[in-house]
C-alpha cells in the first residue's frame, strides 16, 4: 500500500506546484519554496522530494520542450493529481482539528 500521508515539506512543495501551475518546475519551485517562506532550500532537497511524492503518486511529470530563455533546454513540469489533493486536504482538515481543540485559539475560548 503507498503511503498517504505527507511531511511539512511534501505538503509546501504540493501547495507550491499548484500554485505554480504550468511553471511547475524544480527550479522554479524552490525560488518560490524561498520565495513564500524566508528560508534556503537545496535543489537536491526539492528534487528528491518531487521523486518522491510523484513515487507516492502526489504528483506527474512530464519533460516539458527547450525554450529560447533556457538555452533550448528542457524542464520536468509537476503538475498534482487527485490523490495529491486528497492528501493536501486531509493534511489542512487533520491542522484545523488540532488548532480548534487548542485552547488559546479554538472558538470556544473565551478572552
Amino acid at each position: 500500500m503507498k503511503e498517504t500521508k505527507i511531511g511539512d515539506f511534501e505538503e509546501t512543495l504540493l501547495l507550491i506546484a499548484g500554485i505554480l501551475g504550468l511553471d511547475a518546475y524544480a527550479f522554479r519551485m524552490a525560488e518560490e519554496f524561498e520565495l513564500q517562506t524566508g528560508r534556503a532550500v537545496s535543489i537536491g532537497a526539492v528534487h528528491s522530494t518531487l521523486s518522491r511524492l510523484e513515487e507516492k503518486g502526489f504528483l506527474t511529470s512530464a519533460m516539458q520542450a527547450g525554450s529560447a530563455q533556457r538555452g533550448g533546454r528542457r524542464k520536468r513540469v509537476y503538475k498534482i493529481t487527485g490523490s495529491g489533493q486528497q492528501a493536501l486536504e486531509n493534511s489542512r482538515n487533520l491542522k484545523l482539528s488540532l488548532w480548534n481543540q487548542f485552547p488559546a485559539f479554538s472558538s470556544e475560548s473565551t478572552p
